[in-house]
């Protein structure tokens, strides 16, 4: 569990992360700026609740690189999802072939996985 945790939270700080950056594009359109900006903060500030302690307890069992490309990868799926699902959006191939590259840093950061040093 203690390595699952990490990639749990931050699944969750991705998901309050999207919808602060891009939630208000289609839910805050008709108001001003600055009601959108505060309500980013908000949710923004749950992201952070949910990503700090993610780090913190990844980084006994994740490097520093390890934790950001994981972060990278999750920042990517809940976009696509969000796009598609929440934003009725359509993903293109440049989308799965960017994916893709993810994908090889994952295996570069990870191949030989062994826990960081203190």
């Amino acid at each position: 569990m203690h390595k699952l945790l990490p990639l749990l939270l931050l699944i969750g700080s991705n998901i309050f992360m999207t919808y602060a950056w891009y939630g208000h594009l289609r839910d805050l359109r008709d108001k001003p700026i600055w009601i959108a900006i505060v309500a980013s903060w908000a949710v923004a500030f749950l992201e952070y609740c949910l990503q700090v302690p993610a780090n913190r307890i990844g980084h006994d069992v994740y490097t520093l690189p390890q934790l950001k490309i994981m972060q990278e990868v999750i920042t990517m799926c809940v976009f696509g999802v969000f796009c598609v699902v929440y934003m009725k959006e359509k993903l293109t191939l440049d989308f799965l072939w960017a994916g893709l590259c993810l994908l090889g840093a994952v295996f570069f950061l990870f191949r030989g996985l062994k826990p960081p040093t203190s």
